[in-house]
């Protein structure tokens, strides 16, 4: 950027000569280039953003609910995600990995899934307890879910 030329100095002489000096005029005239570069979104929300549209374009789920329920795990994890803000989907990795490989944290994550799916087909879900067999009218059974996040977990590790 070139330095100003006189004529440029002279005029913001002019303009300035009457005024008196306040910190929020300095603020404001230097303010313009405070952000010069970077997003006003914060950093987190852009990776949450990335991670969320992947699980959208990439997790085949007809009804949403298991997007829904992801999106929110992801959301709550953000310690983790914090620590990859270079790398988001590595992230996203980590937790599902943690959902299918963990039972007692897979059937939670097919709780919340029931209960998501009660809540917006107005009905009563099937709770499906560790070691019990389905309801035979139950669409979201732990092993379902298991190959349904499983699938998700191989596209995504073609994506790292």
């Amino acid at each position: 950027m070139n330095p100003p030329d006189n004529e440029t100095l002279d005029l913001q002489r002019d303009i300035l000569s009457g005024r008196t000096f306040s910190m929020a005029e300095v603020i404001g005239r230097e303010g313009t280039s405070f952000m010069k570069g970077e997003s006003p979104v914060p950093r987190l929300v852009q990776v949450l953003t990335e991670i969320n549209l992947f699980i959208q374009q990439h997790l085949v789920d007809i009804s949403g609910i298991v997007q829904a329920i992801l999106f929110a795990w992801v959301k709550s994890d953000e310690a983790r995600v914090s620590r990859y803000v270079k790398s988001p989907l590595v992230a996203l990795q980590e937790i599902v990995e943690n959902i299918t490989t963990d039972a007692d944290t897979l059937y939670e994550f097919v709780r919340q899934v029931d209960c998501k799916w009660g809540q917006m087909n107005n009905e009563r879900p099937y709770f499906q307890k560790p070691g019990q067999p389905p309801h035979p009218d139950d669409e979201f059974t732990h092993e379902s879910v298991q190959i349904q996040l499983s699938q998700f977990l191989s596209v995504l590790k073609c994506h790292l």
